[in-house]
């Protein structure tokens, strides 16, 4: 996500449009996921080793990268911003109004694709496919299906949508583009990736809806209200963990000729 969040910035900063860096975000997120499918299911590696690795070698190496072409200035540069977009009637509403209907496209793009993730996922071919090579892939092959080609689609698929939702937590809250600081992640439990995906955009829609809007005044301290996405991240990972169920072939490397 930090990797994504530089090169989009960067693209925004050097004159692409902000619709243009969010698809050179999810491109890079692509470029990683391949990385990691070529470690962990290509060479048969520790998806916790491999996925650590990638991540500090991705973190310093967008901060080398950003340093390099913007160096330290004394005032920092800045892009235009994503503007909010409020829906009539419900982003009036109390509370809840600027919270979830005042927000950028990208947050609402965010949403609907967690929705269609979870869609493809349980009602379609493709999604059956996937749960198949997640469960026996040895079953998958038998029917037709290429395991190794699924396993690469998902991993570069769930690499790249939290590189899309990163860049854009960045663009609207850090114009400044000096905070490649992002929060990582959530890791939620052993699953579909596409579940995952999901669970991380809803995440990312959380916080962009607490860091967006406006704090109550009298009614919370800045501190509490600043903590509601972390809040809401450790409910769903809790409610997640209750009912996740674990695919059999999780963590076990894919050979044709074993059984």
């Amino acid at each position: 996500m930090t990797f994504g969040a530089m090169i989009g910035w960067l693209s925004v900063y050097h004159g692409a449009d902000l619709w243009t860096g969010l698809l050179i975000a999810a491109i890079a997120g692509g470029v990683f996921g391949l990385l990691y499918f070529v470690l962990t299911v290509t060479l048969s590696l520790s998806q916790y080793v491999a996925g650590l690795g990638i991540t500090l070698f991705a973190s310093r190496f967008s901060y080398y990268v950003f340093r390099l072409i913007v160096p330290t200035a004394g005032t920092p540069p800045t892009i235009v911003r994503f503007q909010p977009i409020a829906i009539p009637s419900l982003s009036t509403l109390p509370f809840i109004g600027p919270a979830f209907f005042t927000q950028t496209a990208p947050t609402y793009l965010a949403i609907l694709i967690a929705l269609v993730m979870v869609y493809i996922l349980f009602r379609t071919p493709l999604g059956l496919a996937v749960r198949m090579t997640g469960e026996n892939p040895h079953a998958a092959e038998a029917q037709g299906i290429n395991p190794m080609k699924v396993r690469c689609g998902a991993v570069m698929h769930g690499r790249r949508i939290p590189h899309f939702v990163g860049v854009q937590q960045l663009i609207p809250d850090h114009g400044a583009g000096t905070r490649l600081d992002l929060h990582r992640a959530v890791v939620f439990p052993p699953g579909g990736r596409a579940v995952r995906c999901s669970a991380r955009c809803s995440s990312r829609s959380s916080m962009r809806s607490s860091f967006g809007c406006k704090q109550p005044s009298m009614v919370c301290p800045t501190r509490l209200f600043l903590m509601t996405p972390y809040v809401l991240s450790i409910v769903t990972l809790a409610v997640i963990a209750c009912r996740a169920h674990v695919p059999q072939a999780l963590m076990q490397p894919y050979r044709r000729d074993e059984r």
